[in-house]
């Protein structure tokens, strides 16, 4: 199931993408008299349960969709971030040793973890501001992980089963506030620099994350082009390094890292940052793509 959470008038509410266009589950479940989930957390929180009201409901609006708008155009939709507030927004650096190679750092021998706060989620769509004072400005294609279980010192072999789904993500980053000192939150945390969407795929469609091509794009220009199976821990192993030093909520994003490509990894004479105006499509197969534009 392709989820997503969408603005409405005062709210943020849920939605499905579908073959006739994102249904308003919200508006669809007080037309037939139902009741499902309608934040992504909540439907988190229900379980199997909650999906297989939400499938109940999809095949009811299917039937009726000639006769009754339940189903909005995808350019229709004010997109919010698949996820608006979670505990935790972890992210994973180096995770590719071409990019590992391209930042001319040494090859993690366990993963790298960092955070962001939720001032810097943005959503597909969005105009993201870059605030004074920063100018080294670059992209980074990821995909994201997001929570659907409490999990505590899970096992490899048993963290995909904590996850609830799978979305499309760009670790933006400001880079000369990221290495200004030993820690780089403060590059990396700045408003909007988190977006992701458009849509989170459930993990029952997307057994195995680690097969996954995964692009990015500048004005249309081609700037990463890789698969997932290239990350040096694979998205089990970083569920499960993570869980065994805090406990995972539902909810909770993880960012697994970036391969080659980014502007940081160029010569420093071909070095060109991005800047207002510019247009950044993060694409993953079988997710989506996660456009967004600086200004």
């Amino acid at each position: 199931m392709k989820l997503l959470q969408f603005m409405k008038k005062d709210h943020t509410t849920l939605g499905v993408q579908t073959a006739y266009g994102i249904c308003d589950l919200e508006r669809t479940a007080a037309q037939f008299h139902s009741e499902v989930p309608t934040d992504m957390i909540a439907l988190m929180e229900s379980g199997s349960f909650g999906l297989n009201r939400i499938r109940e409901l999809l095949e009811q609006a299917e039937a009726f969709h000639k006769a009754a708008p339940f189903f909005w155009p995808a350019s229709d939709v004010h997109f919010a971030p698949c996820v608006t507030h979670p505990e935790k927004i972890l992210c994973v650096g180096l995770n590719y040793k071409s990019h590992a190679a391209e930042a001319k750092m040494e090859v993690p021998e366990t993963p790298v973890l960092f955070s962001k706060f939720n001032n810097a989620l943005a959503s597909h769509g969005e105009q993201i501001s870059i605030p004074k004072g920063a100018q080294k400005i670059d992209y980074e294609a990821e995909l994201v992980v997001v929570m659907g279980r409490k999990a505590r010192d899970v096992a490899p072999d048993e963290a995909l089963s904590y996850v609830f789904g799978y979305t499309v993500g760009n670790d933006l980053s400001a880079r000369e506030l990221q290495f200004r000192t030993g820690q780089w939150l403060l590059g990396k945390s700045l408003d909007g620099f988190a977006p992701v969407g458009p849509y989170l795929v459930t993990a029952d469609e997307l057994a195995n994350p680690d097969e996954l091509n995964i692009e990015c794009r500048v004005n249309g220009g081609l700037r990463q082009s890789a698969n997932t199976n290239e990350m040096i821990f694979n998205c089990a192993t970083l569920i499960s390094y993570a869980s065994q030093y805090m406990t995972l909520q539902p909810g909770d994003i993880l960012f697994t890292g970036t391969p080659e490509g980014v502007i940081m990894g160029y010569p420093e004479s071909e070095q060109v940052w991005l800047r207002p105006g510019d247009e950044i499509e993060v694409s993953i197969e079988r997710i989506g793509t996660l456009k967004n534009w600086l200004r």
